[in-house]
């Protein structure tokens, strides 16, 4: 029972979620709107967007992607950096409740990170607690709506819980910011049909 109400507690969050976020594009941080606690733009991740919106391949679209995320796992921050790494090896090391420590740590120090409130969504997900990693996910798109990975794992996680309608608009979320996302588009199809209710 108690996993079923925190479950039906995450979907009620990110159907808000969905719903508050604006749309991001690719073109620049102005698209998403204002964000409270957001660090300074970073043009060069502003151009990387722009390029994984035009590319043509999935291993294009894969290499300009990792250089994104590369830029997101700085902090600016010599110490939270530090925590980071240390959080990183936690979840490698299957012990996500070390790296949730780690990452509540590092967001004392860079409340602004999205790239920390994701990795903590992720441990929270690992320890089965979709409410939490759902509120995290709500602050990493407030920060950074372009933040696909985030949006990839909220259609995950709405996808488990059943929300098939939530899942497919998440999805569709993050194929509009990264088009070649491995296997999303492939889920988004199957989604797409069954929400419309079109026997295959």
């Amino acid at each position: 029972m108690r996993r079923f109400r925190a479950t039906l507690l995450a979907c009620g969050v990110a159907a808000a979620l969905v719903a508050a976020v604006p749309r991001a594009h690719a073109e620049g941080p102005e698209a998403g709107g204002s964000r409270a606690a957001e660090p300074a733009p970073d043009g060069r991740v502003d151009q990387l967007f722009a390029r994984l919106a035009r590319t043509e391949s999935a291993a294009e679209a894969r290499g300009v992607a990792l250089l994104i995320q590369r830029r997101w796992l700085e902090s600016g921050s010599p110490t939270a950096d530090l925590l980071m790494d240390r959080a990183r090896e936690a979840m490698r090391a299957r012990d996500p409740a070390l790296a949730i420590e780690l990452i509540d740590r590092i967001l004392v120090i860079e409340p602004g990170w999205a790239e920390a409130w994701n990795r903590r969504a992720i441990a929270f997900t690992m320890l089965d607690d979709p409410a939490s990693a759902i509120a995290d996910i709500y602050r990493v798109v407030s920060l950074e709506p372009r933040h696909f990975a985030a949006w990839a794992g909220l259609g995950n996680l709405l996808m488990q819980a059943g929300d098939e309608r939530g899942a497919l608009e998440s999805f569709e979320r993050a194929l509009a910011i990264h088009p070649h996302l491995p296997r999303i588009e492939t889920i988004v199809g199957r989604l797409s049909r069954e929400v419309d209710g079109v026997d295959l």
